[in-house]
């Protein structure tokens, strides 16, 4: 083993390296096989995080504007321009693109496999590994064909070392749709939704990306169609949704179901009011426990004291209320991305919630080719 980088001391060398983006580190891995061990080795990682170069970034499940079909973008984009045509068009071909929120730093990964060159319409997507838990991947669930419209089972990975997508195991069971999923500890929880019959379901599963296999869970207690799937304390909590003869009504109930005890059990403080939609609720990373969500243009939380009530916190600018995604990142901060309109341009909003000086609203920058409907989105850190 020679050398890092020729010429340079190797705590030198070594601190370049940490510094590497999150977007290069497939490069840097295929340097060399120095370059390659450096980066794959629990040090490198924990060195990151020491020197707070370890970044708070959104992974979002985008729709490819009509520009990035003709223009001289990236060339994960051009590789598939073809194929978002055929899958019809632009509306209906989703790409997933990082996007780090504080910096308004913007990168699309590559397409992932297939003849489409599309992430399925209305999947779901977590963000697993790290901090001891393997390599760090993104796993994109279920959705729907976007040529037939039909459901589908696929499982899509993204390593963030390779820089590559592979194909996961198929999700077992019924072809679910609008399911609860979130990432607890190193796997990836699914919930609820309905099968092709229209029915809600009450079954959940579990997907280990390190074995690449799937466990069947205990049933919930009620069906939950179009639930909403949270990670709180360590547990993975299934808000909302309603059963099969009430469509469209939703309870606010909530199921927590606990991975040491492998059981279910009912949330006590019920999480929502009955009838709101719980599609932009989300938890704060980490132990605390605060939830957020939008409600009639106002973004709210709620602590996770027992009998704590959501409080308002800001209003939501008017051109990102519309179609809105919201996501909590370290800091104290939410991410709201959303529209004026439907089919309008995305815009970005950063709020930071501060004790004693309140909450403010700071726009992140959104290029052109970065503008597309944000349909699914989760946090990690790289």
């Amino acid at each position: 083993m020679g050398e890092l980088i020729p010429g340079l001391p190797e705590e030198v060398a070594r601190e370049c390296l940490v510094r590497v983006g999150f977007d290069q580190l497939p490069v840097v891995r295929r340097i060399s096989r120095q370059w390659k061990s450096e980066v794959e080795s629990p040090e490198y990682h924990r060195l990151r995080r020491a020197e707070g170069l370890a970044r708070p970034v959104l992974a979002l499940v985008q729709a490819r504007p009509a520009a990035a079909a003709g223009d001289a973008g990236p060339a994960a984009d051009k590789q598939h321009s073809s194929a978002a045509a055929a899958s019809g068009g632009p509306a209906n071909s989703y790409r997933m693109v990082l996007l780090d929120p504080v910096e308004g730093r913007w990168a699309p990964l590559p397409a992932p496999p297939g003849p489409a060159g599309s992430l399925p319409l209305f999947c779901q997507v977590a963000a697993v590994g790290g901090a001891g838990q393997g390599r760090k991947r993104l796993v994109v669930v279920g959705g729907w064909d976007p040529e037939t419209w039909a459901p589908v089972d696929a499982v899509l990975v993204y390593d963030f070392l390779t820089g590559a997508w592979r194909h996961g195991a198929p999700m077992p069971g019924p072809r679910r749709s609008f399911f609860a999923c979130a990432a607890v500890g190193g796997a990836v929880y699914v919930a609820g939704g309905h099968d092709e019959e229209k029915n809600a379901l009450r079954s959940a599963l579990a997907y280990d990306p390190e074995r690449d296999a799937w466990a069947a869970l205990p049933d919930m207690a009620e069906e939950r169609d179009e639930p909403r799937g949270l990670c709180v304390g360590g547990k993975f909590v299934v808000a909302g949704g309603y059963p099969t003869q009430a469509q469209g009504r939703f309870v606010g109930s909530a199921e927590a179901f606990d991975p040491a005890a492998s059981a279910w059990a009912p949330v006590r403080d019920g999480l929502l009011e009955d009838g709101a939609c719980p599609r932009t609720c989300c938890a704060a990373p980490g132990a605390a426990g605060r939830l957020y969500m939008l409600r009639d243009g106002h973004l709210v939380a709620r602590d996770a004291a027992p009998g704590a009530a959501w409080r308002p916190v800001a209003q939501v600018p008017e051109d990102a209320r519309t179609a809105a995604t919201v996501s909590a990142i370290p800091g104290g901060r939410v991410v709201v991305i959303g529209s004026g309109c439907h089919g309008g341009d995305q815009a970005v909003y950063v709020l930071r919630e501060e004790a004693g000086k309140g909450a403010s609203w700071e726009r992140a920058a959104a290029p052109p080719e970065f503008a597309g409907h944000v349909q699914a989105s989760c946090c990690l850190e790289i």
